[in-house]
């Protein structure tokens, strides 16, 4: 049950192929969903980018308007922020591919950029520059990449010591990054520095996402194998900010309220939402 809505909620329904695993709204389109799946949970096995769209508002079917099917399980993806029909897709191939939902099916994928050495595991567009996205990768990098010019990165940011699992614009800033590793630190990155501002070992365990708050723009959470989420001040990153417990197992996913900075709300390998 949501804010604002009733006792019950009105929900569309879609069958994938195989199992999802993200999803990401249309920052143009209305209604409008890219979702990734992965067959046999993405350990093996092929995937499948889809676009979903719900036509007829809250309660109406989910109707798919594109799917293109990859060879490898697809893990993450996000929209482009300045073509509406353009999307990107982490691919267990270590692969990103480049898709244009506009385009006939020949002409898919539009590029497959191929830099990274083992799975990629997360993409992020940048939402204030817009021209630029990132890649995380179990390679223990990330890369930043346009698609304004030739197919290669633009750099690569090689200071984590195992998989990355998650790299995040910041939501006010142009050039800042977070980043959450198996390492067990969460790293802070300004683009137009050498090396990472900021990092904190964040948890005993691997860090397996992280999320910046959306009013504050010195809070990041990041969620751990250990079962909990921390929020950290990287302007006083000694001592987090809270340790929030509840999960009986990893927590997979975390994100800020883009409506309320006191809430988080997290997803878990023991299956619930919180």
């Amino acid at each position: 049950r949501g804010r604002g809505f009733g006792s019950s909620i009105a929900m569309g329904r879609f069958k994938t192929q195989h199992n999802g695993y993200s999803l990401a709204f249309s920052p143009f389109v209305e209604g409008r969903v890219a979702v990734t799946t992965s067959q046999n949970f993405g350990i093996i096995g092929n995937g499948a980018q889809y676009v979903l769209e719900q036509r007829g508002g809250p309660g109406a079917p989910l109707v798919e308007t594109a799917r293109f099917d990859a060879a490898d399980g697809l893990y993450d993806c996000c929209w482009s922020e300045e073509n509406e029909s353009v999307l990107v897709s982490a691919s267990g191939d270590g692969s990103v591919k480049v898709w244009d939902v506009a385009a006939p099916p020949t002409a898919n994928p539009l590029r497959s950029l191929e830099e990274h050495t083992h799975e990629v595991y997360a993409v992020h567009w940048n939402q204030v520059r817009k021209d630029c996205f990132l890649s995380a990768s179990w390679d223990d990098t990330v890369k930043l990449w346009s698609l304004a010019g030739p197919p290669a990165s633009l750099r690569t940011f090689a200071e984590h010591s195992y998989c990355v699992y998650a790299a995040v614009w910041s939501p006010q800033h142009a050039d800042i990054f977070a980043t959450a590793s198996g390492d067990c630190t969460l790293k802070v990155f300004d683009a137009r520095q050498q090396f990472s501002t900021l990092t904190i070992p964040a948890h005993e365990y691997e860090i397996l996402c992280c999320d910046w708050n959306k009013y504050n723009d010195c809070v990041v959470a990041t969620g751990s194998v250990d079962k909990t989420v921390r929020l950290w001040d990287i302007r006083s990153p000694r001592q987090e900010l809270a340790t929030i417990a509840g999960h009986q197992y990893a927590v997979r996913r975390v994100r800020c309220d883009p409506w309320n900075e006191s809430v988080v709300y997290t997803c878990s390998y023991d299956m619930t939402v919180a």
